[in-house]
């Protein structure tokens, strides 16, 4: 019985390619990351009434959430921006979106017209309002799969963690 091994093509365009096409992921997550907190961090109080809007948690800690969640999100917004601790950054982003998710999910199952709040707003839909939670989340999966990527491929062009770290091995360690 003969073993056959594979070797990944390291002269082709990916090696090439990912580190670049990383880039724009990570700048693309660090955007949404700055739009969403940046909607809520001047109303810290709407940000908790939107998140009690989800009927979660109590008033007191829906009002903790709501006024930690813009700073968090700033933070992650700056770790992608500037590339540092991508892989981190990118599981915190995808442990965060993936509450989203749920919690979108938990409204739509049962029965809650609410306005996701997820960039500033929230809260109960006024009458005659629909809800969007299929669009809401398609677009939160999407932002998902791309904290998936960083977290599979870290290695970015134009980061901080190139710059501090050995980038001489960089495919070997990413693949």
């Amino acid at each position: 019985m003969s073993v056959t091994t594979t070797t990944r093509d390291t002269t082709g365009r990916w090696p090439v390619v990912r580190p670049w096409l990383g880039t724009a992921v990570r700048i693309g997550l660090a955007a949404v990351w700055f739009a969403a907190g940046a909607a809520k961090v001047t109303d810290l109080a709407a940000s908790g009434r939107a998140v009690n809007a989800y009927r979660l948690v109590s008033f007191d800690v829906a009002n903790v959430i709501g006024a930690a969640l813009p700073f968090v999100e700033l933070a992650l917004g700056v770790l992608l921006l500037v590339g540092l601790a991508t892989r981190l950054a990118a599981g915190v982003s995808a442990a965060v979106l993936a509450v989203f998710i749920a919690g979108i999910a938990s409204a739509w199952a049962r029965g809650l017209a609410i306005d996701c709040g997820c960039f500033g707003g929230g809260g109960a839909l006024a009458a005659g309002q629909s809800p969007t939670y299929g669009t809401e989340i398609a677009r939160d999966t999407g932002f998902l799969l791309l904290a998936a990527y960083l977290l599979i491929f870290p290695r970015t062009g134009c980061s901080l963690d190139a710059l501090l770290l050995d980038d001489s091995t960089t495919v070997e360690d990413d693949e």
